[in-house]
């Protein structure tokens, strides 16, 4: 997979992953603290399709220290990938944060949206507030020594594993490839309900739930009656981080959603 940035503005460099070939063209966006690296294996089970996978700004290996976190420019950050590689329409998925921001990406850009695939995501409001993410993070006691104290730490969960699995060897240690107050800060920002932008959404829309994931049956419920044409499944078993405990699920529903869209640009 090919690794490469795009300038998202005089100060901010996103880190794509992208697959490469004709197939269709879908853009994966990662939840908060996540990165493209929770996303490589769907990327290989879909081959048929051009996996291009982003890293949010503040996030993984693009700029760590942004100005500015808000969900504005996390929105103009995707249309400037999506714009330079010239591959519009494409499918747009994303988990939990990242799909917070891939519905205000199908809402403030259609054109560039043929389907959009929410995991774990809503109109926003539902989750944690700042301040406990901004604790739970800065509590990690970095740098770890290395890997198995990284574990020790983490615990033995899937997305422990993911977290351990990307962190950034350097300054004497492994550190989180995030800062927690810029996590804080990111997340603050989904906390704010968009239903408007929401409602507006016209492209077909796969919502997929855990369930044992962060919404109750009445958040769920509510979000896909005000949607415009949404199909919504639910992932027996499944955490918020369904990707990762439940992917055999997630990649069946995940490929028969995207596989209805035949043709490069067909919507």
């Amino acid at each position: 997979m090919q690794q490469y940035t795009v300038a998202a503005g005089s100060d901010v460099d996103i880190a794509v992953f992208d697959s490469g070939g004709d197939g269709p063209p879908v853009v994966v966006l990662h939840g908060l603290a996540g990165s493209a690296v929770e996303f490589f294996e769907t990327a290989e089970r879909l081959s048929d399709f051009r996996m291009i996978l982003l890293e949010a700004r503040a996030h993984g290996r693009s700029t760590r220290h942004p100005h500015d976190v808000s969900r504005e420019a996390h929105v103009s950050d995707v249309v400037r990938v999506v714009e330079s590689l010239g591959c519009a329409p494409v499918a747009l998925v994303g988990q939990s944060m990242g799909g917070h921001t891939a519905m205000l990406v199908a809402a403030a850009r259609p054109d560039l949206v043929a389907r959009l695939v929410l995991l774990e995501a809503g109109a926003g409001g539902e989750g944690a507030g700042a301040g406990g993410v901004g604790d739970f993070f800065s509590g990690w006691p970095v740098p770890f020594a290395d890997a198995e104290a990284a574990r020790a730490h983490l615990g033995d969960g899937p997305l422990a594993r993911a977290w351990a699995a990307d962190l950034e060897a350097r300054d004497g240690g492994l550190w989180p490839r995030f800062d927690a107050a810029a996590m804080a800060a990111t997340i603050a920002a989904v906390e704010r309900p968009r239903w408007r932008e929401w409602e507006g959404v016209t492209a077909p829309t796969l919502a997929v739930y855990g369930s044992d994931g962060m919404f109750d049956e009445e958040q769920k419920a509510r979000f896909v009656a005000r949607g415009r044409d949404v199909r919504r499944v639910d992932l027996p078993g499944a955490s918020h981080d369904a990707h990762l405990d439940a992917f055999e699920q997630w990649i069946d529903v995940l490929g028969g959603f995207l596989r209805l869209w035949p043709v490069h640009g067909a919507a």
